[in-house]
């Protein structure tokens, strides 16, 4: 039986909504194929994990123009460096996670994991394949670290395709597949009963609003 090991992050609920889904779908359709999911930071250290995902909610939330720096010097400078000499530290506690399952494939849903999964590769600690699914619109330079190391791209849109292809990562790496769906997505329901359901008629237009608050980068 196959095994495949599906990483997230908590930090925001897109990573761990895109992870549940692929293993949705890996569960529904592939018998002989064993899956297991797990928050990357979480593993390595619940105390971190908890402080971490707090700040981002809290800085998301309430100072956008934090996040937004936050997030672009991430591409490059003093910030991207330390964050690639954490990950190196982290990477040892999650290496201890796959030598203990063995997985054939790992699937990332966040930059983390992919990043920790890379440098194992590169240190000949793992030899799983890596297929790394940005659950972003488009790619931020922490999905691409040590990309000589990842074996597939699962993007957006083709203009995230685009866009890696011109960071130098080959063209058939990379699979245009959406943002993983939840297989409710995809059953056909019963429109007359749903409306009825909700007394509302069928003779007229339908429209549905949703609300919340929106959280920028930019």
């Amino acid at each position: 039986m196959k095994k495949i090991l599906i990483f997230y992050g908590s930090y925001g609920g897109g990573h761990l909504s895109a992870a549940r889904n692929i293993k949705e779908y890996i569960d529904t359709n592939y018998s002989d194929t064993e899956t297991c999911i797990v928050d990357c930071i979480d593993y390595i250290n619940k105390s971190l994990n908890k402080i971490t995902t707090k700040a981002y909610s809290e800085i998301a939330k309430n100072a956008h123009w934090v996040w937004k720096k936050v997030y672009y010097s991430a591409e490059k400078g003093s910030f991207a460096k330390v964050n690639n000499q954490t990950q190196k530290i982290m990477s040892i506690k999650l290496n201890k996670l796959l030598q203990n399952y063995k997985p054939d494939l790992i699937i990332s849903t966040h930059p983390f994991s992919s990043h920790m999964c890379a440098i194992l590769k590169k240190k000949k600690k793992i030899n799983s394949k890596i297929a790394t699914v940005i659950t972003d619109y488009a790619p931020h330079s922490q999905w691409l670290v040590y990309s000589e190391y990842i074996n597939y791209f699962f993007v957006a849109h083709d203009g995230m395709k685009e866009n890696l292809i011109k960071r130098g990562i080959k063209e058939n790496q990379i699979k245009v597949t959406g943002i993983p769906l939840s297989n409710r997505f995809l059953a056909n329901y019963n429109k007359e009963k749903i409306l009825s359901e909700f007394d509302l008629s069928i003779n007229k237009k339908t429209i549905l609003f949703f609300a919340g608050r929106r959280t920028r980068i930019w």
